[in-house]
């Protein structure tokens, strides 16, 4: 018999996390730097292309006020394809607690950014997929439970990795479960 069940909060909570979290993650950087400018597809305008969605994406960073123009730069040049990465890596669940805590990290960053951005009144472009999308209300309350459900979904994480899986538990003979029998 097994000890527990497969399937509890903390583990309905991962699972939710990189399905969310990473989907999310991995359709944001792919929209950062592909989705944009999707009209100079043949591959030889691929370069081109990239390019431009990375300016592009530049601009929007820039527009925060929160980094020098060497930051901007390095920003857009890397978060597109960090978040590409991430998000597979989450997804998979390879070492979840380590890219876990990567990936919360920047969800706070940019709950942050987000909060900052909202607070101080700027009519900015989010900046999180090729759609432009006002920051407002309704966007720094999406930022704050992508947040938590990040920084649950990796606590949990933690919290697993330190008890045996159900599956691998020793099991128990039914003759030691029933009173009497010996």
């Amino acid at each position: 018999m097994m000890q527990s069940s497969p399937l509890n909060f903390r583990r309905v909570v991962i699972w939710m996390g990189r399905l969310v979290l990473g989907g999310i993650f991995l359709y944001a950087g792919y929209s950062k730097a592909f989705l944009p400018n999707n009209h100079y597809w043949p591959f030889f305008f691929l370069k081109f292309s990239l390019t431009m969605n990375l300016a592009n994406f530049a601009t929007q960073v820039a527009a925060f006020k929160m980094l020098p123009d060497w930051g901007v730069q390095f920003v857009a040049n890397t978060l597109p394809f960090t978040e590409i990465v991430l998000g597979l890596l989450v997804l998979i669940g390879w070492r979840l607690r380590i890219w876990g805590s990567l990936l919360t990290a920047i969800m706070i960053g940019f709950f942050g950014a987000v909060l900052r951005a909202y607070l101080l009144h700027m009519n900015i472009n989010c900046g999180c997929f090729a759609t432009p999308e006002i920051i407002g209300l309704k966007k720094v309350l999406e930022d704050a439970a992508l947040s938590l459900l990040a920084l649950f979904m990796t606590v949990f994480a933690f919290m697993e990795a330190r008890q045996p899986h159900p599956w691998a538990a020793p099991e128990t003979s039914q003759a030691q479960a029933l009173p009497g029998h010996n």
